[in-house]
């Protein structure tokens, strides 16, 4: 498997945080949010890394390098305008293959890593797995909707006024080479974006065994201040006990 980390925003809703840094770099006890997604891919047993950039380039590059330092290898590839998460997985075909890859944002932060998801795909006959976790704020993320006896994806809905359910999507997704009909057949939505869920609502329709994983840990997507703000509260706290502990 390869992994591919999408470090392409500009992180707006952090300013001034971000005014002057890459929102994936701003560090959470000490080490950037990016850092720890490029170790959560590397622990679970990848190696081969590709990260999409895009106006902050430059600054990631710098900060992360060739992967040597957590000896993996990474690959930049460049998303000129943010077309949309299906856009970033569209641009990076020519890295990925038709190897099975898992897609990590690079401002997210979930309780236990990936190791276990990536084993769980890697023996199944997926062609894709998605991450989803109850929130009380449904509305401001991509939600699922699963059948109530069968457990599987009826719908996907980005950002739904009326949300169908309170399952949010985690932003980690795992995907085999059907992907690529999927994000050449969507069209963009009224965002303008390739959305990542409309690629996904099309495997489900076309028949693909699209897997629902729901993750009952904690999960921060530190894109918003107050998110932020837990994670470092987190990080923190976890630090603490530890010292105790020795």
């Amino acid at each position: 498997m390869k992994g591919l980390i999408l470090s392409g925003g500009k992180g707006t809703r952090l300013y001034p945080i971000t005014y002057t840094s890459a929102k994936q770099l701003v560090p959470v006890a000490n080490k950037p949010i990016l850092f720890r997604v490029v170790e959560a891919i590397r622990d679970a047993g990848i190696q081969d890394i590709g990260i999409v950039v895009g106006d902050t380039a430059a600054e990631v590059k710098e900060a992360v390098g060739t992967g040597r330092r957590w000896d993996v290898k990474i690959t930049y590839i460049q998303q000129d305008q943010p077309l949309g998460l299906a856009h970033a997985v569209k641009i990076s075909q020519d890295f990925l293959g038709n190897d099975r890859f898992v897609m990590f944002l690079g401002d997210n932060v979930i309780e236990g890593g990936i190791s276990g998801l990536i084993r769980e795909f890697a023996g199944s006959d997926y062609d894709c797995q998605i991450v989803l976790t109850p929130v009380d704020n449904p509305s401001r993320y991509g939600v699922a909707e699963l059948d109530p006896e069968t457990h599987r994806i009826i719908r996907l809905v980005e950002k739904p006024r009326n949300p169908p359910s309170n399952l949010a999507l985690v932003g980690i997704y795992m995907f085999d080479e059907c992907i690529w009909g999927a994000v050449n057949a969507i069209k963009p939505s009224w965002r303008g974006e390739l959305e990542i869920t409309d690629a996904i609502q099309h495997l489900v329709d076309q028949g693909y065994k699209v897997h629902p994983y729901v993750h009952r840990g904690w999960w921060i997507d530190t894109g918003e201040p107050d998110k932020m703000l837990e994670a470092m509260t987190w990080s923190w706290t976890r630090s603490s006990t530890a010292s105790r502990a020795t």
